[in-house]
């Protein structure tokens, strides 16, 4: 298929290379002309000639509608607009109904993946009308991991953000909880070699799981996480979480915990947040605080750029 992608970063860049490799035809546009392959949004859309004209946009929540706005000016009846972004679900059905008057379609996508979807491939939660789901298909089996799984059409428009929403709680509170027990290893002296044990849950465990293989490669690169911060930043998906669970008034005692600890890393040195920061860099790119340099410093994973405003 052709389409435009908005937002090159560390996740869109990614996706246009897998889709290019898989023989799809992008056009990116990013603010950054070293990275785009359009001078402007209106560009982007008329160097694509086929029908249904398809973008997906990746980037951040805060300039969403000003760029779905601007696309809804060049495009027209059924062309599909995607936002697969870390975009607030209950903003969703709203652009879904202003994009309808137009004859735009639209779907939201929850995106899984970090810098290491690229070759990994990425889970994919998408909402909207299954009409447009199978449109833009193609695209969708092309991103997401070979075989059964790592794709859903989870609902109707917001399902997929609100999925994604709910997976990066989860994600909050099983990092929590690998970076709790490896503080408490670290402090007692008991175990030999913490990195150690951490490596043998990989198999046979009933804890072992991809974020433990992070661990594991952070520990591979600092041993004792000696040169992190105990700081860690929270993207907004966590306390959309939190919200949505007052809302419906289900409990989610571990991921609020999880969040909280966040907030607390911001004041004080605490040891188990260097984990949480450590497997943050191992899987997204996001930005760590080195003990040996300014705030402003950012580490990147392993053989990748550092961060961009559209991370995921």
């Amino acid at each position: 298929m052709q389409m435009g992608l908005v937002g090159l970063g560390k996740m869109g860049g990614n996706m246009r290379q897998r889709l290019r490799q898989a023989g799809h035809t992008v056009v990116g546009f990013d603010t950054d002309p070293g990275l785009s392959d359009a001078e402007s949004l209106t560009d982007m859309v008329e160097q694509i000639d086929s029908t249904p004209r398809v973008v997906w946009i990746m980037v951040p929540d805060t300039v969403v509608d000003t760029v779905i706005d601007e696309l809804a000016g060049v495009l027209g009846e059924g062309d599909v607009i995607i936002d697969g972004g870390n975009s607030r679900w209950v903003h969703d059905r709203p652009r879904a109904q202003r994009l309808a008057g137009r004859g735009i379609e639209y779907l939201d996508c929850g995106v899984s993946g970090g810098v290491w979807g690229i070759t990994q491939g990425y889970a994919l939660m998408v909402g909207g009308d299954e009409g447009t789901v199978a449109k833009v298909q193609p695209i969708f089996d092309s991103l997401k991991p070979a075989g059964e799984f790592g794709f859903v059409h989870a609902g109707e428009h917001g399902a997929g953000h609100f999925a994604k929403m709910v997976h990066n709680g989860i994600e909050y509170a099983i990092m929590q909880a690998y970076a709790e027990g490896w503080e408490l290893l670290e402090a007692a002296g008991h175990v030999r070699s913490v990195r150690e044990t951490f490596n043998s849950w990989r198999e046979g465990s009933v804890i072992k799981s991809w974020l433990l293989d992070l661990a594991v490669n952070a520990l591979n690169e600092d041993e004792h996480l000696d040169q992190l911060k105990g700081y860690a930043e929270d993207s907004g998906e966590g306390r959309w979480t939190v919200e949505a669970a007052l809302d419906l008034a289900v409990p989610v005692p571990n991921i609020a915990n999880a969040l909280f600890a966040r907030f607390t890393s911001r004041q004080d040195e605490a040891p188990a947040m260097k984990m949480i920061a450590a497997m943050r860099n191992q899987f997204g790119g996001h930005t760590v605080r080195d003990v040996g340099a300014s705030p402003e410093h950012i580490e990147s994973a392993p053989g990748e750029e550092p961060a961009h405003p559209a991370e995921q």
